[in-house]
């Protein structure tokens, strides 16, 4: 399988060049990401445990779904594909915008995008992505994370105080 291939951005999450995965990490380059949030009609959030064999936060409980967005794709795009990708979710739009995150220390220098959609499930998880899948209150999210932080991805830490306090507004 060929390595992947990222834009890479400046400050201004504006493409500057292009590089393969490998780079981009090792050399801490700023590039683009996408974080969905499925949530069903009762208000539960869908969580992935991420797969052991991720070079990136292995085992830890992330997002509905997430991925780098590809040399040349946009955001939505990359939500929509992640979405088939990762939980086998076929969405018939781009799930709703909620917020951005600029590039930084807890997003691996992401510039992030944040969507969120409702799905009731079940999903079909990809085994390289994802070792497990549960529903969870996001009540219950919240007393964990606080209680257990290192149990999460850092970058779903950080998109879960942003939901929260723009779920407060």
């Amino acid at each position: 399988m060929s390595e992947e291939i990222f834009d890479v951005v400046n400050e201004r999450d504006e493409v500057v060049g292009q590089n393969t995965r490998r780079e981009v990490h090792a050399r801490g380059l700023l590039h683009r990401a996408i974080h969905v949030l499925v949530f069903n009609s009762r208000g539960e959030i869908f969580l992935q445990k991420r797969s052991m064999i991720k070079d990136r936060e292995p085992g830890k409980w992330d997002s509905s779904s997430s991925g780098h967005v590809d040399s040349g794709e946009d955001y939505e795009a990359c939500a929509v594909r992640e979405l088939r990708e990762e939980i086998g979710l076929i969405v018939p739009k781009t799930p709703e915008l909620l917020f951005k995150i600029s590039a930084c220390t807890e997003t691996d220098q992401e510039f992030v995008r944040v969507y969120r959609c409702q799905a009731k499930g079940p999903f079909e998880l990809h085994p390289d992505e994802i070792d497990s899948g549960e529903w969870f209150v996001p009540e219950a999210v919240t007393r964990w994370m606080t209680g257990k932080p290192g149990d999460f991805a850092r970058a779903f830490r950080l998109i879960w105080k942003k939901y929260l306090a723009a779920e407060k507004r």
